[in-house]
């Protein structure tokens, strides 16, 4: 019991940082940065980042807040259902909140831990890992990062 109360809080958690980030960080270049905002998911515009699995096709990319990369930003991503990353590092740690489809985010290697819709992560700026979507639709992130968003492909990997 202890244990779903637990998963069920962490659920609740990340849900609840994204909905925060968006409502209290989302700020369009063009407006000034104190002004109210609220963008309906039809609006979102997506483009590309270069990030592909060379199978699956690749990850695509809407802004929140900010612009991922020059500088701090949130940001949502979509992934293609069966992606599976290369091996790879960021500069900079990040956090990143599933919205829909069943993600896993961890070391190469490592035993899969499924994120389902409302799980979170954190991913530490500089330590190889691979990110996936496990689900049979695509996947819907929103991530969060300090700095610029980069994808460093480990040596052996590329």
């Amino acid at each position: 019991m202890k244990t779903l109360l637990r998963t069920s809080t962490a659920a609740s958690l990340a849900a609840a940082l994204a909905l925060t980030a968006l409502n209290t960080l989302a700020a369009p270049q063009a407006k000034p940065a104190n002004a109210s905002v609220s963008t309906p998911v039809t609006a979102l515009q997506y483009g590309s980042t270069g990030v592909s699995d060379d199978v699956h096709g690749e990850l695509k990319a809407a802004p929140a807040y900010g612009d991922l990369s020059h500088g701090p930003h949130g940001t949502f991503i979509r992934m293609p259902a069966g992606f599976v990353s290369h091996v790879h590092t960021h500069t900079g740690d990040y956090w990143g909140v599933v919205l829909s489809g069943v993600a896993v985010n961890g070391l190469p290697g490592s035993t899969d831990v499924a994120l389902p819709a409302g799980s979170y992560w954190f991913q530490k700026g500089g330590e190889a890992h691979v990110t996936k979507c496990i689900s049979p639709n695509e996947c819907l992130f929103f991530i969060g990062q300090e700095g610029k968003f980069d994808y460093v492909m480990e040596p052996a990997h590329k």
